[in-house]
């Protein structure tokens, strides 16, 4: 899987996964539960950097409405438990199929645009949803719902429990990242790569680029619904805040400062994102200005994000070997 990463990127980021594993031991034996929700809520936001980072980095389509798609799933566990329907394959299932349909839909529209009549219609949509919701009397219009009781799922998992709950994650997110390492390598992702460069040229070599981004579009979106699923599962308690736009913002953030040019900086980034603006929050109330210049300083001189730092430290222990 590695093969096409350089050996010290490879190295950082398989390290980077074995310590994943290792944070309910570790917060097992110190008592620092915290850490693992924490932990646990960067697994779920990396899902969805990853998710973002498809469209983004490969194909060059930047929205500003990705949260939408994390609300949708996450609204697909808080109104069915509202009912006292708590069947985790249920909430799943619809979770990512209402992803997939709203993607398809506001895909073929949006997609109809380019550059930044991309971005506001992307933009518009998430709001449209967001404004739905919050005008939604019965589901707790802005203030939310309340989720009594996390999805169930016939007794094969146990996601009450928060180490569960958090290998549940990390397993979701590493299949994603394998599918879409390969799809990426794949003809399919060529063609998406190749669109993002020079979409005219494709179209003249007989790819209907419309089509391969629309696809593109609704397996981000898809993901970004299982996002959602955990998501709400994790904090028990869903809100129309959680479509806003600053939550898109923030997810680009994360593509930014791991990079776009690798399928697994997204959670590189993430984790970055979260875990600098929880220190931060810990030692001033100013954080938000120290928060704030770090992350312009990170895309006006961090070049490629943390991917690209690993990836320049390659060149020069290769160039340095080869002297």
């Amino acid at each position: 899987m590695f093969s096409r990463f350089k050996f010290i990127t490879a190295r950082v980021y398989l390290g980077f996964t074995l310590l994943l594993f290792m944070v309910p031991i570790v917060t097992s034996v110190t008592g620092q539960d915290f850490y693992l929700d924490l932990l646990t809520r960067v697994l779920i936001l990396a899902i969805a950097a990853l998710s973002l980072n498809l469209m983004v980095g490969f194909s060059g389509m930047i929205s500003l409405g990705h949260a939408a798609f994390i609300g949708i799933g996450a609204y697909c566990v808080g109104i069915p438990a509202y009912y006292d329907i708590h069947n985790g394959f249920v909430h799943l299932g619809l979770a990512m199929v209402c992803s997939a349909v709203f993607a398809l839909i506001t895909g073929a529209i949006c997609l109809r645009t380019r550059g930044l009549y991309f971005i506001m219609i992307t933009l518009a949509f998430a709001q449209m949803l967001y404004f739905t919701f919050v005008s939604l009397d019965e589901y707790g219009a802005d203030d939310g719902l309340v989720i009594y009781k996390r999805s169930e799922f016939a007794g094969l998992l146990n996601i009450e429990n928060a180490t569960t709950l958090y290998y549940t994650v990390l397993a979701v997110l590493l299949i994603f990242f394998v599918l879409l390492h390969r799809l990426v390598q794949a003809r399919y992702g060529r063609v998406i790569i190749g669109s993002k460069h020079n979409e005219q040229r494709m179209q003249a070599l007989g790819y209907n680029t419309y089509k391969y981004k629309l696809v593109c579009y609704v397996i981000s979106g898809t993901m970004a619904g299982v996002a959602g699923f955990f998501l709400g599962n994790f904090t028990n308690y869903i809100s129309p805040e959680m479509m806003d736009w600053t939550h898109s913002s923030e997810l680009l953030f994360m593509i930014v400062i791991g990079g776009t040019g690798g399928v697994f900086s997204p959670i590189i980034g993430a984790a970055v994102f979260l875990l600098l603006e929880e220190f931060l929050s810990g030692i001033t109330i100013f954080w938000h200005l120290i928060f704030g210049l770090i992350l312009i300083a990170m895309v006006l001189f961090g070049k490629g994000g943390v991917h690209g730092l690993l990836l320049r430290w390659d060149e020069k222990v290769t160039n340095g070997a080869g002297q």
